[in-house]
């Protein structure tokens, strides 16, 4: 409950105030936003299946995050950042679907 109270002040927080980006992180805040839509996915099927941790959870997020961003910060740097942030996000909307498929299963039995 405490989490999604949080997650509400913190969608008002920004509706409200409408933080700008710094243009040097634009590239990298979808990246970030599919990433954690990752970690948040495998939760939740994590959930459903009985085998939630916590600290799992946390460290999935934040590592999903960081290496995303590590790997398009790289591909900016050899001059192949969209390439890279193509491949990042393929490889992390495969791992979305595949929880949502499982989550979908989970809840209607099919």
């Amino acid at each position: 409950m405490i989490a999604i109270l949080g997650l509400l002040v913190g969608a008002l927080v920004g509706l409200v105030l409408e933080p700008e980006v710094p243009a040097v992180l634009q590239p990298y805040l979808p990246i970030a936003v599919v990433a954690a839509l990752d970690a948040l996915f495998g939760g939740l099927r994590a959930l459903l299946d009985g085998t939630f941790d916590d600290r799992v959870f946390i460290v999935s997020f934040l590592s999903n995050v960081v290496v995303a961003a590590v790997i398009v910060f790289l591909g900016d740097q050899l001059g192949v950042g969209t390439q890279l942030s193509t491949a990042v996000v393929v490889v992390l909307g495969i791992r979305i679907f595949s929880n949502a498929a499982a989550i979908r299963r989970h809840l209607f039995r099919a």
